[in-house]
């Protein structure tokens, strides 16, 4: 018996609410986590930016090897880009000196080039294409440089902005709000809304976990960075395990 090629599966999950509330505990984890190495263990951007760009190195490639959608390899693969995204927003904007304006344009440019390059080669950028090794490239590319353009716009909004973390939280939940909207009144593309709601959800992520370890003097609860991301972790295994964590239907 055939398989009807409309329905092969992609590599990434259904984009359900269940995605999106992982999605927003793993941008926050990335925040706790990478802080954590670079901070807590005071080994500073540039080396924690080495060591989780080779565990995330190492997950894309289980993730491209593996030949079907697997919930937690997927979920690892997601933290592995948050964490480094999270280090190197912080080395681009604060060791390299270009600041949160500076940091966030060049991620922006970085992050469209991405798209451009992947809609280029592959025709689309809608995540239901992804399944080959190429694709799953583009993807994770994407991926990366837009969790690390959403922690150079946490930071941002958070300090120099001086909303606060509590106030920028309030600031990225309203977008995201109004993204949910557009999505269900308006015909806008939902490629476009769900690439827009993946980079909001980090620099929510970013300013609730800087909100959970900072220093009460800034605002911050004052947890233990090493605390708040066993929690997260203990979170998101809960949630991939409570919500159903399917496959998307691949596009063809």
């Amino acid at each position: 018996m055939k398989t009807d090629p409309s329905e092969a599966l992609s590599k990434v999950p259904e984009v359900t609410l269940g995605f999106w509330i992982i999605k927003i505990f793993a941008t926050t984890l990335g925040e706790t986590g990478g802080d954590a190495v670079s901070m807590s263990m005071d080994l500073g951007y540039l080396v924690g930016t080495v060591i989780f760009l080779a565990v995330f190195i190492i997950a894309v490639a289980a993730q491209i090897k593996a030949e079907r959608f697997r919930p937690a390899l997927y979920w690892a693969t997601i933290i592995a880009s948050t964490t480094v995204g999270t280090t190197l927003a912080d080395f681009t904007t604060r060791s390299l000196g270009v600041g949160y304006p500076g940091g966030s344009l060049i991620l922006l440019a970085l992050l469209l080039g991405s798209l451009y390059i992947w809609y280029r080669g592959m025709g689309s950028v809608d995540i239901a294409t992804v399944g080959t090794t190429r694709s799953e490239l583009y993807y994770w590319l994407t991926i990366t440089f837009s969790q690390t353009l959403g922690t150079a716009l946490g930071d941002w909004t958070a300090d120099t902005a001086g909303l606060g973390y509590l106030g920028g939280a309030s600031i990225f939940a309203a977008l995201l709000i109004a993204v949910l909207l557009a999505y269900r009144l308006t015909r806008i593309s939902h490629v476009i809304l769900f690439w827009t709601a993946f980079v909001l959800t980090r620099p929510l992520g970013a300013v609730v976990g800087d909100f959970l370890d900072k220093p009460l003097a800034s605002g911050g609860l004052a947890l233990s960075r090493y605390s708040a991301t066993a929690v997260l972790v203990a979170l998101i295994v809960a949630c991939v395990i409570a919500f159903p964590q399917r496959a998307a239907r691949r596009a063809h």
